[in-house]
């Protein structure tokens, strides 16, 4: 099939590329022409496991091309996704210009039917919004259709070459039959695509996305319930998670949830809620609780330190909402430098791949936080560790040598890598989350 892919960040490049792996003709829009023009070199502008790979094998096979301009990239497409950005408002409301825009202008370009996908994560009703935009200009049929993605940043190119299941929203059998077709090869295995109506294809992402904070929430309360009561959450985990109702996924404690889908959409649902008139209590209670535990190593640090930090320097190990990506977007780093540099104190960071990201969005405006290429080299001379995304090279690392580079044997330790007998052992002053502490 020949396809076009409207946006390229996270979701829109994962998808182009996919799609062209199984043999499809990809065209990828984007109007920022110095990325299309890297990508046409093979540069991608994401962090991903595995894309790469793809990305340049598909390149070199001409499966995949990227342009500016809308109307070259539609041309002859059977189906054109919409992976455009849905930004929170300052009132939760998902912002849909992107989508609408870009809507009115697909109208009257189209010469022949085709399928318009929403790939993003959109409001309940949004299908209906964009059908109305294009046909104010369009003069040929076409169905609009909602496909939520669900790809997990850093296992996005594996959730979607072999995904659990797909969600399609339409009410057209010809619609239905193009997408069935197309994502026949990535069904191989007997996952399920689900066939139901557009409104429920839109609410099914807002309710798993949902439902997931909801959960990594629930963790976080009873995390900090085991601290006070002196319980160990590791061990709470494994006794709840066995059980096959629960599950043992999203039960790790930490920091909070961050990243560009949780938090939009967790509000995204909260406005819709309040727009029906309905009081979605336990959504209330999900943003406060983040919003706390995003905190929680913040507090951990002044408490210490009698809240005097100034003068004091800290080795920050993560900057990426979750390992292996390089997405910084809603991360507990972010709320972790802010905190600490405003109090006095100067931060030396690392991280595998977000560091770029990191310099981009601070720029020169913060001037008590640098930068190192090796986690090792963050610990020099510093007071203390903190540990914000769970790495995997952070997992065991060489405990002789941090507290040979450190000043003092003190680690705060967000993500819970490491044992408590392991730190009493080497005598390190060892804060978790849920956990007791280690003096």
């Amino acid at each position: 099939m020949k396809i076009s892919v409207i946006g390229t960040g996270y979701v829109g490049l994962v998808t182009g590329t996919c799609f062209a792996e199984a043999g499809n003709e990809v065209v990828c829009v984007d109007i920022n022409a110095e990325k299309i023009e890297r990508m046409k070199k093979g540069i991608i502008p994401i962090f991903e496991p595995d894309l790469d790979v793809l990305f340049k094998r598909n390149l070199y096979e001409n499966r995949i091309k990227f342009t500016t301009s809308l109307a070259e990239g539609i041309k002859g497409a059977q189906i054109i996704f919409l992976a455009l950005p849905t930004p929170p408002g300052d009132d939760g409301s998902a912002d849909l210009s992107y989508i609408l825009g870009i809507a009115d202008e697909i109208g009257p370009l189209l010469s022949s039917y085709a399928v318009i996908v929403d790939k993003s994560t959109v409001p309940v009703g949004t299908a209906e919004k964009v059908r109305l935009n294009i046909e104010k200009k369009s003069k040929v049929k076409f169905d609009v259709v909602s496909n939520p993605e669900f790809l997990r940043e850093g296992l996005a190119v594996s959730d979607f070459m072999k995904p659990d299941r797909i969600v399609i929203g339409t009410s057209s059998k010809k619609a239905r039959d193009l997408l069935q077709e197309l994502y026949s090869p990535f069904l191989r295995q007997g996952n399920p695509i689900y066939f139901m109506d557009e409104r429920s294809a839109e609410m099914t992402k807002y309710a798993a996305n949902s439902f997931l904070a909801t959960k990594i929430s629930f963790m976080n309360e009873i995390a900090n319930i085991c601290e006070l009561v002196g319980a160990n959450v590791d061990s709470v985990r494994l006794g709840i998670g066995s059980d096959d109702r629960i599950g043992n996924r999203f039960l790790f404690p930490g920091i909070g949830y961050g990243g560009s889908c949780f938090p939009k959409d967790v509000l995204a649902l909260q406005k819709t809620a309040n727009e029906n008139n309905y009081n979605f209590k336990i959504l209330e209670a999900v943003v406060s609780v983040n919003k706390t535990q995003k905190e929680k190593i913040q507090t951990k640090i002044m408490n210490f330190y009698k809240n005097d930090i100034t003068g004091k320097k800290f080795a920050l190990w993560g900057l990426s909402f979750k390992p292996d990506t390089d997405d910084i977007r809603e991360a507990p780093s972010l709320e972790i430098i802010n905190h600490l540099t405003a109090n006095g104190a100067k931060i030396v960071a690392y991280d595998p791949e977000a560091i770029n990201n990191v310099k981009n969005l601070l720029g020169d405006t913060n001037k008590s936080l640098s930068f190192t290429n090796n986690a090792y080299d963050a610990l020099k001379n510093a007071d203390a560790l903190v540990i914000a995304t769970e790495w995997s090279e952070f997992r065991a690392p060489n405990i002789t040598k941090i507290l040979r580079m450190l000043k003092n044997p003190v680690i705060f330790d967000g993500r819970n890598l490491y044992d408590l007998e392991t730190m009493k052992k080497f005598n390190i002053h060892y804060e978790s989350i849920g956990r007791k502490t280690v003096r």
